[in-house]
């Protein structure tokens, strides 16, 4: 399967997400709603990986590997602790173009950090990501 349609479903699940979260916080604090929503995804990703057969690779993980995959998880948490507080205290269609702003980011910090090449139409692409997330999320 191409990278894609990978992108594109990861895209519709976290449509999803946004939507299912703001029903799921309306009567809960928002960092409880999160620890339970990443005891489901914890369930479910380690079951993925006993199914699949590749807990057998966590011996050969290097240290390096590890580092940045536990700053990666950190990095999550944070994340998912204020979407969730974000969806709490405002409407679903204005926090979602904000918080994707991390697309502009993860572009940005790609070309700074991991020296990926940005043409005109990348920089066109981020102004444009960049002026539609203003309007929808505040233009209310």
């Amino acid at each position: 399967m191409s990278w894609v349609i990978y992108a594109l479903l990861s895209a519709f699940f976290a449509a999803l997400t946004a939507i299912l979260a703001k029903i799921g916080v309306k009567n809960i604090d928002s960092n409880l709603a999160t620890a339970i929503r990443t005891v489901v995804i914890l369930l479910f990703a380690w079951g993925i990986v006993f199914f699949q057969g590749t807990t057998k690779q966590i011996g050969s993980l290097s240290s390096f590997t590890v580092l940045f995959l536990v700053l990666s998880g950190i990095a999550t948490g944070l994340s998912w602790l204020f979407y969730f507080r974000a969806l709490q205290l405002g409407n679903a269609s204005q926090v979602a173009p904000i918080d994707k702003l991390s697309i502009v980011l993860t572009l940005l910090l790609s070309i700074f950090i991991l020296k990926e090449k940005a043409d005109l139409s990348v920089i066109l692409g981020i102004a444009l990501m960049v002026t539609g997330a203003i309007l929808v999320g505040f233009g209310k």
